[in-house]
């Protein structure tokens, strides 16, 4: 063989890989990625997690053994969200009632009444006011906020207040108990 036919073999082989790719061209597909996110309501962590009203009677003056004047106390919920529109704030309340059940004897009660108000979401507070009876029944009540038309991120204050007897008798001794429920979520669909 020439050393010019040995020098051309190398050329050549050089020249067969681009050629090879030009004949056999790329492809490509297309690949669809898909993900959701549901619609989802957190309330923060409740702070206070529980009120304690201490003894909620005067022991002294003119209204010994009334219902005192006993300060507002306000809950927080720090970091509440809606990542959807509309979503509405709920505050169902009951009553501060004695465990021990049954009709009290005249001029006393079981039950402490009091206003519980949730702000900071809506455009105005969800507010509910309790009006157990003296024995302790009827004890629950429940108020749905405005409607909040965007997703949100919100500290939510709860404020208590207003706390009354029925009647303004005298309360029994006992434990009196009573519960607030906040809820957050979707506004209710009305149908028609």
């Amino acid at each position: 063989m020439s050393r010019l036919t040995l020098l051309a073999l190398p050329l050549l082989a050089l020249a067969l890989p681009a050629s090879a790719q030009e004949v056999g061209n790329s492809d490509s597909a297309d690949v669809q990625v898909t993900g959701r996110v549901a619609p989802l309501c957190i309330l923060g962590a409740p702070s206070p997690a529980a009120v304690d009203l201490g003894q909620m009677v005067s022991t002294s003056g003119a209204r010994v053994g009334r219902i005192a004047v006993l300060p507002v106390q306000t809950v927080s919920l720090p970091r509440s969200f809606c990542n959807f529109a509309g979503s509405t704030l709920t505050v169902a309340a009951t009553a501060l009632t004695s465990s021990a059940g049954g009709t009290p004897p005249g001029g006393f009660a079981r039950a402490v009444n009091y206003t519980a108000a949730g702000s900071g979401w809506a455009s105005s507070p969800t507010t509910v006011s309790t009006e157990a009876l003296d024995d302790g029944s009827a004890a629950t009540a429940s108020g749905t906020g405005a409607t909040q038309p965007l997703p949100k991120l919100a500290d939510i204050a709860v404020e208590l207040s207003q706390f009354n007897v029925p009647g303004d008798a005298l309360l029994l001794a006992d434990r009196y108990d009573g519960i607030v429920t906040v809820t957050l979520g979707p506004a209710a669909v009305v149908q028609r």
